[in-house]
């Protein structure tokens, strides 16, 4: 239940947290998600993963935060599921968007 609970409220943060960055921020960006259109489930996958990697930066934008937290939570087996399973989510969303490579 815990996990269920977890996962859910990983999976809102996800999905809003991008979205709260300045106008301002966004502007001096290039874009670097262009499209989920992929040529194979692969390429499809690592996009998953990056699209699950930049949530992590954007949401954590402290460089020493970062990297101090990492050693906790890379060695902790529950919060590993929890990432393999946004990685599986924006793959679902990723293979959609790419009508399953039919």
């Amino acid at each position: 239940m815990r996990q269920l609970i977890l996962v859910g409220l990983l999976t809102a943060f996800v999905f809003t947290v991008p979205f709260a960055v300045s106008a301002q921020a966004q502007d001096k960006a290039q874009p670097w998600l262009p499209s989920l259109i992929t040529e194979t489930p692969q390429e499809g996958f690592e996009l998953a993963v990056k699209l699950a990697r930049k949530g992590v930066t954007t949401t954590q934008s402290n460089k020493e935060v970062l990297f101090r937290e990492r050693d906790k939570y890379s060695n902790d087996a529950d919060n590993l599921m929890m990432a393999s399973q946004v990685i599986a989510l924006h793959y679902q969303t990723i293979a959609a968007a790419n009508n399953y490579w039919r």
